[in-house]
């Protein structure tokens, strides 16, 4: 196996460096919006927009939970990009935080049966991925967590089903009482907030993808607007990707070859795909409502700056397009 993804992890582990966000968005449940609950077995469930209001803050925290507590998400306004709200993310560990900790690649289903009628389905996101190491991703960043607690992010609309409970404790080993499970629909404020707080992880999953030595990727910084959620989760969904995929800004900090880091450079911006220019949710709707039948170059930010610490030179490509996403967000 080559040593090119392997994360230098130095014994940080994202469920423990996360535990202290957790508590504070418990603690101030009342405050951002959000609910607290257990169920009867113990586990915590945390309700980010389901049954209650949430909150732009709740998400920005729920961001830095799923970053693993290596991640800061900000909210800041720039008019003079002609949309006023931004995220701002940054990770000195972009590895760590955003693959082995954000993305939502754990998949989580349940049967109609399973589920009591109605079948279920969610990629989980956040730390306690780390501690199931079920997707191959683990064993090429060679990292695993071994804390005595852990926390998942599920962007889904109902509670999981005890089954979907059942194989997450039983997969990550813990006990019911060491579990929170945060659900945040995307029709929700905090729910859009935590999916646009993805963009820098977006950008480190199109390096992956594109074949970039991980190990050499030594620091990351992102922005993107934020949308205002929509009632329609389709609708929802289509913000949020059109977020990052027309306004999304990351710059990477590098080491190794000008080479590789001028090839990512030109190779990661969404502009690159066949399906760029359109709305998100044109695009799902016109290939079926099928993921897999979009050009994966597309799930990228639209501009790029890497940066080689190892001969001091940058290079950018790529552009947002702002005018696309006034027409998309904007009432006439």
């Amino acid at each position: 196996m080559s040593a090119q993804h392997k994360v230098q992890a130095r014994g940080l582990s994202v469920n423990r460096l996360a535990a202290p966000l957790v508590a504070r968005l418990i603690d101030s449940a009342a405050a951002l919006g959000v609910e607290v609950a257990r169920l009867d077995n113990g586990v915590t469930v945390i309700d980010g927009g389901i049954g209650t209001r949430g909150s732009v803050a709740a998400g920005l925290l729920i961001g830095e939970i799923c970053m693993g507590g290596l991640g800061e998400v900000r909210l800041s306004a720039r008019t003079e990009e002609t949309w006023t709200s931004w995220l701002d993310v940054g990770s000195a560990q972009p590895v760590l935080a955003c693959l082995a900790s954000q993305y939502a690649g754990w998949s989580l289903a349940a049967s109609k049966e399973e589920a009591g009628g109605k079948k279920f389905f969610s990629l989980g996101s956040g730390p306690a991925r780390a501690l199931a190491g079920r997707e191959d991703l683990f064993a090429e960043l060679g990292y695993r967590d071994q804390a005595e607690r852990g926390v998942l992010v599920l962007e889904v609309d109902r509670r999981p089903p005890p089954v979907v409970v059942d194989k997450i404790l039983r997969d990550c080993g813990l006990a019911p009482e060491a579990l929170t499970l945060i659900l945040t629909p995307t029709t929700s404020l905090a729910g859009t907030t935590q999916v646009v707080a993805r963009v820098l992880e977006v950008a480190m999953h199109k390096a992956h993808e594109l074949g970039f030595a991980l190990a050499d990727v030594v620091d990351g910084h992102a922005g993107a607007p934020l949308p205002a959620p929509s009632p329609d989760g389709g609708v929802a969904m289509g913000r949020t990707n059109d977020a990052i995929l027309y306004g999304g800004r990351v710059h990477l900090k590098v080491r190794g070859s000008d080479e590789a880091a001028r090839d990512l450079a030109q190779r990661l911006p969404s502009s690159n795909s066949r399906d760029y220019g359109r709305s998100f949710a044109d695009i799902f709707r016109d290939y079926e409502y099928d993921f897999y039948k979009i050009d994966p170059a597309l799930f990228a930010p639209a501009e790029v700056w890497v940066s080689n610490l190892d001969s001091g030179r940058s290079w950018h490509a790529g552009a947002l397009d702002m005018a696309l996403l006034r027409r998309l967000w904007l009432e006439a």
